[in-house]
This record gives structure tokens, sequence and C-alpha cells, in this order.
């Protein structure tokens, strides 16, 4: 498929058809990246993606517990020199 390079302002531009976009998952934002003379357009997604369904996955498969409980347990000096307001 070919587009045409079209003027926008002082930019430039190339219509994406609707399809395209769709078969790529683009809404709001995309990331661009040259790479040996060729434009890469990719979908942003948050670093978090899917993390709170992941974390529900976890509780209800009871894979959320503490690996390390030692490392969190509280330390003297954290109870004696810790002023809490």
């Amino acid at each position: 498929m070919k587009a045409s390079i079209i003027k926008i302002g002082n930019s430039h531009g190339i219509r994406i058809p609707k399809p395209i976009i769709a078969q790529c998952g683009f809404e709001d934002e995309v990331e661009f990246s040259v790479r040996n003379n060729e434009l890469i357009v990719k979908p942003v997604k948050s670093s978090r993606h899917n993390w709170e369904a992941s974390f529900k996955k976890m509780a209800t498969e009871g894979d959320d517990q503490l690996l390390d409980s030692e490392s969190v347990s509280t330390a003297k000096w954290d109870e004696d020199e810790w002023e809490w307001k």
C-alpha cells in the first residue's frame, strides 16, 4: 500500500487508513523511531499495562505473599529513632 506525504502547516504528514490504525492498535498516541532509513510507528503502551489484572489474578491464586518476610521485619532502630507525624 502506498500513501502520499501531505503538507500540514509547517510539517508534513501521512494519512493512515482506519483499518491499519485498528490492526496496529493505535489509540491517542504513537511512538516513532527510525532504523536503517525506515520509519517505525508503534502504539504507546503504559509501562504498567495490565498490572491491575495481574495483581487480581495473583490474589485469587494466593500468589501474593512475601517471599522474604525477614527483610520487612521491624528493626529496633526503626521503632526507636523514627518520629511518625
